[in-house]
């Protein structure tokens, strides 16, 4: 059973990550490059946990005891020797993943399961760095993480039966439903997710309709919860062109990054989390 979690990377996801596992009653640690980056993290945690509170979802207690179970560190490798289970979430860049998989690969307990996050790349080259690729998975979250009910297990080359049921058994406790796919590029979510969204940027590139009615064609036609150019925004323009970029690489021609993406990335439009992508985000107000 899995008690102690790794989560490496307090950005969005990553904070997230750590969020849900702290209110499923297991202890984490969060780790970041910087201290000031972890307590970032944290702080959106405890934001997140407040909205929640204010909604009636939780309780004071509750909150106190997800923050509570929380501890922040800078030493990846170091922490990876007391966990059951570590959860990388640092950026969607292949030699950042292989850096940390080595890294922790031989600090982390024999039972451990050593997961990414990663949308996109391969599992199963992660996992050949490690020095125990039967014991390395793909648990891919979905964004805003305590929100989300998905999770996407990805089952590399090594990767064995027991470690994908105890992926499972994992996905049970924090509450999510998990989907089991093999490792090929995109796996099943971020293949059609992206293309859907490639498509979409395209049309309001071409002038087929506004943003605004393409994605409500989307929510009202086909039940989605949000149209694919406010999704887009949400997970992040420059995410979406480099998972664009690897797909474009590994599958063809009809994952070939729309320019009217490339111009948005390089001019800074980057979506929700700077407050401007296909849509204006106006600040928050701080707490």
């Amino acid at each position: 059973m899995i008690t102690n979690v790794l989560v490496v990377g307090a950005g969005t996801m990553g904070n997230g990550v750590a969020q849900v596992c702290a209110q499923s009653g297991l202890s984490v640690t969060m780790t970041d490059v910087t201290r000031a980056a972890a307590e970032k993290g944290l702080a959106a945690i405890e934001r997140s946990l407040s909205r929640l509170l204010e909604k009636g979802k939780i309780d004071e207690a509750a909150r106190a005891a997800a923050l509570g179970s929380i501890t922040l560190s800078t030493d990846p490798a170091g922490a990876a020797s007391g966990a059951d289970l570590v959860i990388e979430a640092v950026p969607e860049r292949m030699e950042l993943k292989l850096e940390l998989f080595r890294a922790i690969g031989s600090r982390a307990p024999s039972h451990a399961l050593l997961a990414t996050n990663t949308s996109s790349l391969s599992v199963t080259e992660i996992a050949g760095v490690s020095g125990a690729p039967d014991r390395v998975v793909g648990l891919h979250f979905f964004n805003p993480v305590p929100l989300m009910e998905l999770l996407e297990i990805v089952r590399g080359l090594g990767t064995s039966d027991a470690t994908v049921e105890a992926a499972r058994t994992f996905a049970a406790q924090i509450r999510k439903r998990p989907i089991v796919v093999n490792d090929a590029p995109g796996f099943a979510t971020s293949r059609l997710g992206v293309i859907l969204g490639c498509e979409a940027i395209r049309m309001l590139e071409s002038g087929v309709a506004s943003a605004q009615d393409i994605d409500l064609a989307m929510e009202l036609g086909y039940r989605h919860p949000m149209g694919p150019l406010r999704l887009t925004d949400l997970v992040g323009l420059d995410v979406r062109l480099a998972i664009l970029e690897h797909l474009h690489k590994e599958l063809g021609e009809q994952f070939r990054p729309p320019s009217l993406l490339r111009q948005m990335v390089r001019a800074g439009r980057l979506g929700k989390k700077v407050g401007r992508g296909f849509y204006d985000y106006p600040s928050e107000p701080s707490k």
